[in-house]
């Protein structure tokens, strides 16, 4: 796929035009529905502009963790940021961070958590958009009939047929988002539509692993995101059933 689409004397990064549009949207379906729930827009707003802080610091935290010894033997990894953010870090990053700014402004974080967290799998789905356009987070050789291959990509092997896992994530993100929107309207109990969020992406982060073949870190037979998804469908799942019974707290 092209990332960079040149019009005129304007280039197109597709793959920053994508994580944009994520951040825009998710924006706005939160105001949409913040309106009708009755949540503040202004603690929303604190909110996006704490979640993009605490995510871009976490997705590159997790990735220094992961590439510890790597970056030991090479400590320049440190400032290269073409490349080398994790996902996963800046979900925990960003929720961590808007956790505190809730008990600061003393606003029931779960209502927020559960207004956010489809908005957020929905930016995602376009992220991931965006990763397909760039080739990165690119999936095994494969002979079926809906391999794709590269021609120009800067990550992923060129000429050969892929497993679109860009393309299967965005779809499972999009899919979530619509499902967690249709939980929302049966007006659960605070806190479950953002568990089931962590439940639902766990669990298909942990499948569309198993297609992948960049480069991610292991630990045994999983990857790094894997363990890490095992991890957060097991907390999420806690956190469904445990949360809500301290709603009043939080």
């Amino acid at each position: 796929m092209f990332n960079d689409i040149p019009i005129g004397p304007v280039t197109i990064h597709m793959y920053g035009l994508m994580i944009a549009l994520g951040f825009m949207g998710a924006y706005y379906m939160c105001v949409r529905r913040s309106k009708r729930l009755g949540l503040d827009e202004d603690i929303l707003w604190g909110l996006l502009c704490g979640a993009v802080v605490g995510g871009l610091a976490g997705t590159r935290l997790l990735y220094y963790i992961v590439e510890l010894p790597a970056i030991l033997k090479n400590p320049s990894i440190l400032w290269d940021f073409k490349n080398g953010y994790v996902v996963y870090g800046g979900i925990i990053g960003g929720v961590l961070v808007d956790f505190f700014y809730c008990r600061k402004k003393k606003v029931s974080f779960l209502k927020y958590f559960d207004l956010v967290m489809p908005s957020v799998a929905f930016a995602q789905g376009l992220g991931r958009l965006g990763c397909f356009f760039a080739g990165c987070c690119y999936g095994r050789e494969t002979d079926a009939w809906y391999g794709i291959t590269f021609h120009n990509s800067n990550f992923a092997p060129n000429n050969v047929k892929l497993v679109p896992t860009q393309l299967i994530s965005s779809a499972g993100d999009f899919f979530i988002c619509g499902l967690l929107l249709f939980y929302a309207s049966k007006k659960p109990k605070d806190g479950r539509v953002a568990t089931a969020y962590l439940m639902l992406y766990g669990i298909g982060r942990f499948v569309v692993e198993f297609w992948r073949n960049d480069y991610r870190g292991s630990i045994g037979w999983m990857s790094t995101s894997q363990l890490i998804s095992v991890v957060i469908v097991a907390a999420g799942a806690a956190a469904y059933v445990l949360l809500p019974k301290r709603e009043k707290t939080m």
